[in-house]
């Protein structure tokens, strides 16, 4: 790509005018370069055919033609923009995008080559020689050193990186990829490639007990997306539960958003709380996050009436309803009511937060609204993941990789249980047994003290007061978050051991003597 310079260029038409070109390679058969992509197709300066080398070079405009191309491949290299390894255009292609004589070009080559910064052999043409740009560079600074982090990552919301099933998926990208027909490669439909859609709402019917079709999938990049769209059709007052993500409730506010709390209690959220304003309710029913309680039949049934007595909508936030341990999965309210809730899902939790993507399961009427929110062109997932993940679906990878990790969090979590009811068995494991994380409660003016000893025996974790709504009335509970699915699998076991002994009681009677104040601490860390 030419830069912008103030000195004239120097074309491909032979005429050299001024400083700076990009040589496109050819294969020496042509009069100019090629495109660059190695198909034989040729967009450049002239009709050669490319072999996958773009060259930028800036050349004097006076002076030997020679001198001044092999000075500036020196400075290509010496800067690093040329790296070892890399290949050269060939040097007819070079010759006449620069306007040069062959023999200059050629020339300049072979003085390189003679000096030690390209290599030439038969067969694999001319390329920088490996360690020219390291010999030339000038020592690279010191690196400050990085603080050590937590030994033990105990934080919530994150699967366990080692167990994403690599091979699976990428049997499914290659056959998707093979199989994609001609347009998917084009600019596509808001909505999400069709494929996709089609297998997600085969999916959560069968799994989750949503009532949908094809037609009222919507495709996005993850649940935040989803979240600002609709908070951009809905942009008032909204209800949402006292206890969630921070995040969360950032995403409504920058969009206008007032998020009111809900109170909740062992039994979730509490619909006889909903603020009178409120007509758009955030739920976690399946699994209350981050407190871990399951919304009661009965307060399902009456969160729908509400959606239904006063126009409103409930925006139900699935994230880790797959992964029930006790019993059979509770099917989503969406199922009770479609036209008044919209279902929320991504993979975030159950698969890999690096799949960016996500689904909203849209009442008829949000449909087209959400569309247009959407955009013709922002906000798009991916075409060619969407096509990896619905023959993922598909071909059941998905359903078999669900069953596998759900058998191992449930053996993570019965691992902390157990260790935590023998070593510190005043700590009381609260929530329905579900999900990658799991919240131990505390009495009122422990949790910083708990969290300082925490952190003191390297294990990262939050305080569940972190996610409370600033605005929630009374007392709030308090306790420790623990996320269970991120540590290696090797590395589990002594996290878990390091939990239960900065825990103990034996532990915190001997921080208390050496630093009383942390046993009383009322403060939020």
């Amino acid at each position: 790509m030419t830069s912008d310079h103030t000195a004239p260029a120097a074309t491909a038409s032979g005429t050299d005018t001024g400083t700076t070109t990009t040589a496109g390679p050819g294969d020496g058969t042509g009069p100019g370069p090629g495109t660059g992509d190695g198909s034989g197709t040729d967009t450049g300066a002239g009709t050669g055919t490319g072999t996958g080398t773009d060259l930028h070079l800036e050349l004097p405009p006076h002076g030997a033609r020679r001198t001044a191309l092999a000075q500036a491949l020196r400075e290509a290299v010496r800067s690093g923009r040329l790296a070892g390894g890399t290949r050269l255009p060939p040097y007819r292609a070079l010759a006449a995008d620069l306007g040069l004589a062959r023999n200059a070009v050629a020339d300049a080559y072979a003085e390189l080559v003679a000096e030690g910064w390209f290599t030439a052999r038969q067969g694999s043409g001319t390329r920088v020689a490996e360690g020219a740009a390291t010999a030339a560079a000038p020592a690279a600074p010191a690196t400050p050193a990085v603080p050590e982090g937590p030994r033990h990552d105990l934080l919530q919301g994150k699967p366990d990186p080692a167990s994403f099933p690599r091979g699976a998926w990428s049997a499914s990208a290659r056959r998707a990829l093979a199989e994609a027909p001609t347009e998917a490669f084009g600019p596509g439909d808001p909505r999400g490639r069709p494929e996709l859609r089609r297998a997600l709402a085969a999916y959560l019917s069968r799994a989750r007990g949503v009532r949908t079709g094809p037609e009222n999938v919507v495709v996005c990049s993850g649940f935040a997306n989803g979240l600002r769209l609709l908070a951009s059709l809905r942009p008032r007052d909204w209800a949402v539960e006292e206890y969630g993500l921070p995040f969360h409730r950032g995403i409504l506010e920058a969009s206008g958003v007032r998020p009111h709390p809900v109170p909740v209690d062992e039994d979730g959220a509490r619909p006889d709380g909903i603020p009178a304003r409120a007509r758009t309710l955030l739920l976690t029913p399946a699994h209350q996050f981050p407190t871990g309680a399951a919304l009661l039949p009965a307060r399902r049934a009456a969160a729908v009436e509400w959606a239904r007595t006063t126009g409103g909508l409930i925006v139900e936030d699935d994230y880790d309803g797959e992964f029930r341990y006790d019993r059979k999965a509770v099917g989503a309210v969406q199922g009770l009511d479609p036209e008044h809730v919209v279902y929320a899902g991504s993979l975030s939790k159950s698969l890999s937060p690096a799949v960016r993507l996500g689904w909203l399961v849209l009442p008829d009427h949000l449909v087209d609204r959400v569309l247009a929110a959407k955009g013709l062109r922002e906000s798009w997932a991916s075409a060619l993941d969407q096509l990896a993940l619905a023959d993922f679906i598909a071909c059941g990878a998905y359903d078999r990789h669900i069953r596998r990790m759900r058998h191992r969090y449930r053996g993570r979590r019965d691992q902390l249980v157990s260790v935590l009811a023998s070593r510190a068995p005043e700590l009381r494991v609260t929530g329905i047994s579900a999900g990658l994380h799991a919240v131990l409660e505390l009495p009122p003016g422990r949790e910083a003290a708990a969290l300082e000893a925490a952190r003191a025996a390297g294990l990262a974790l939050d305080g569940l007061s972190e996610y409370r709504h600033p605005a929630a009335a009374g007392a709030g509970r308090e306790g420790l978050v623990v996320g269970y699915a991120a540590p290696p699998e090797a590395a589990f076991g002594r996290a878990v051991e390091a939990l239960a002994e900065a825990m103990s009681p034996h532990t915190r009677a001997a921080r208390t003597r050496t630093h009383p104040a942390l046993t009383s601490s009322p403060h939020r860390v």
